[in-house]
């Protein structure tokens, strides 16, 4: 299986070039448990997109310090992909950025979250699941659905934080590619940008760590199973 990833993290400082970069992460995830796939990043945020989708098998869209209503072009360009990925039946995975714009893209709402920002560790009840463990790091979050999509996660402060719209689109608010170590390191660098409530709360929920191994297998399932849903369909049309 191919995977396409696609980075929007517009971090370029100090901080995000001494750390594995997006693509990295996500390769670092699923690689271990599908060692036959492959991966190819795609920098989109410098404007950088795949030429085509022939041969390609996933889509991952990543997260961003970016909004998905920011002006730029890279970000029209985006969201106007989207349904384009979807309407191929090519498998799409989004986190956080990527949850939203899939969101916003479909024709869901993403605003800013009432309470602020939301960093550390949550406890998410998801579907298939139960009560896990994710790192999270947004401001915004998507507050209405797209068409035919469901709730498949949900937390006390972000009751859409994981959806489904069939078997081939999967999102989550939160970060299951960052490490425990990343988090952590990023919570310092965090430290005097953010207010104090947010950072000592999030050092605090660090105590307890993300789910890493049932989430992983959740995300390349997902992968399988939607790439298995396609080639039936496919099958089914030809006949």
């Amino acid at each position: 299986m191919h995977i396409a990833i696609l980075v929007t993290n517009t971090d370029e400082s100090r901080f995000a070039q001494s750390h594995p970069r997006d693509g990295e992460k996500f390769t670092a995830l699923l690689r271990p448990l599908r060692p036959d796939w492959q991966f190819s990043s795609f920098s989109v945020k410098d404007g950088v997109f795949p030429d085509t989708f022939a041969g390609i098998d996933g889509v991952i869209i990543t997260g961003s310090p970016a909004s998905v209503h920011d002006p730029d072009p890279w970000v029209a360009r985006l969201l106007s992909l989207i349904p384009q990925i979807v309407a191929e039946g090519i498998s799409l995975f989004g986190a956080c950025f990527g949850h939203q714009a899939i969101a916003l893209a479909l024709g869901g709402t993403v605003q800013r979250n009432p309470d602020g920002w939301v960093l550390g560790t949550v406890a998410t009840d998801m579907q298939g699941l139960g009560l896990v463990n994710f790192y999270a790091a947004h401001l915004e979050q998507v507050t209405a659905l797209p068409p035919n999509a469901q709730v498949i996660g949900s937390t006390p402060g972000c009751a859409i934080a994981a959806m489904q719209i069939g078997p081939r689109v999967l999102t989550t608010q939160y970060h299951p590619e960052m490490t425990h170590d990343f988090i952590t390191a990023l919570v310092d660098e965090l430290d005097g940008k953010l207010p104090d409530v947010v950072i000592a709360q999030a050092r605090a929920s660090l105590a307890q760590r993300a789910d890493a191994t049932p989430i992983s297998a959740y995300i390349a399932a997902f992968f399988d199973a939607a790439h298995h849903a396609r080639a039936a369909s496919k099958s089914i049309a030809v006949t």
